[in-house]
């Protein structure tokens, strides 16, 4: 996408500084070597003098560069990275900056550095909302971060949406705040910048703080394998389907005693689970006949068997011998409801 080749004009930017300026902006975005940028304390040690002077140095070595006639002489460059800059968004995360633009590993820190540098480009910092991140329109900058604060206040703290279906409700958001979408891709890219919202390993965005979206365990893993099955697994498919979908070894017993733990997970057979929030009753088979009748009243007993047999995988004898169960009561006109 880039015309040109950040490492050289980076080159010619510091060749005519004075020695230890040149040093101190090669150490801080690491153009040398290895690649390792340092901190200010690590290169204020090296020299002697205090952190706070090696940021005046770094400061005044970056207006120096803007003032030289390298820079003049690149200002192309800094124009085509502008533009590439606003056919990726005119806001976008720092690192998809780099990963997009930068041809190699290598080339990430010098394009940081002309970033940097570039009049062109403004930078907001890393905050607990958002990923650090560079724009070419504060105005815009502004507008997609309340689009996205305004996303994120809008979804429920556990629901998962599909992809094209958050897109649709992110872009109704960007309407309200003014913003034109510009090209497909951009709204994915504008996403990334937020730290609040996100995707999981199934491609379903929700809120990063929600555990159907951020990953942390093997019962994590299990939900999302339950989801995108849709309808109630043996703890031991679940295991597979853990390791086919996520390629994550996962033993049986594990899963088992991980499902047994969480609420989220319904046992509705032997072995069987299912997802609570698809309406799966949790307790024992007499606990699901004495919510039905709570909810419907007396019913008869092929009912109850009907409606018992909708939430758990049972024969139809062990729910005759829980209706024996002195919590139950048997009416005149035989059907069955709670006892007094």
């Amino acid at each position: 996408m880039l015309s040109f080749s950040p490492k050289t004009v980076t080159k010619d930017l510091l060749a005519d500084l004075p020695d230890r300026a040149r040093r101190v902006l090669s150490d801080r975005f690491g153009l040398q070597g290895k690649g390792e940028s340092r901190t200010l304390d690590s290169i204020g040690r090296e020299y002697g003098i205090t952190r706070e002077r090696i940021r005046q140095i770094e400061n005044h070595s970056i207006v120096a560069v803007r003032e030289s006639s390298a820079y003049e002489t690149h200002r192309s460059a800094l124009d085509d990275l502008k533009r590439a800059l606003i056919a990726l968004g005119g806001v976008v995360a720092e690192e998809v900056i780099l990963q997009e633009l930068a041809k190699s590993e290598s080339e990430r820190n010098h394009l940081a550095f002309l970033l940097t540098v570039g009049h062109h480009f403004e930078d907001r910092r890393e905050t607990a909302d958002f990923r650090a991140r560079w724009h070419t329109d504060a105005q815009l900058a502004q507008q997609v971060e309340d689009a996205l604060s305004a996303l994120h206040e809008s979804l429920e703290a556990n629901k998962l949406t599909a992809e094209e279906e958050f897109l649709e409700l992110f872009a109704k958001f960007l309407k309200q705040e003014g913003v034109k979408i510009r090209a497909e891709g951009v709204p994915m890219r504008w996403l990334l910048i937020s730290k609040r919202v996100g995707k999981n390993p199934l491609g379903e965005w929700g809120r990063v703080d929600s555990p159907h979206v951020r990953i942390k365990n093997t019962r994590d893993f299990a939900y999302l394998t339950l989801k995108r099955h849709g309808s109630p697994m043996h703890f031991t498919e679940v295991a597979k389907g853990i390791e086919r979908l996520f390629n994550r070894a996962t033993h049986p017993a594990t899963t088992h005693n991980e499902l047994i733990k969480d609420s989220r997970f319904v046992l509705v057979g032997r072995g069987l689970y299912a997802l609570t929030e698809w309406g799966y009753q949790p307790g024992v088979v007499r606990d699901v006949i004495a919510g039905i009748l709570q909810r419907e009243g007396p019913l008869s007993r092929t009912d109850i068997i009907d409606r018992v047999k909708r939430e758990r995988y049972v024969k139809d004898a062990t729910i005759a011998v829980n209706l024996q169960n002195p919590m139950f009561k048997r009416l005149p006109d035989g059907k069955y409801s709670l006892a007094k």
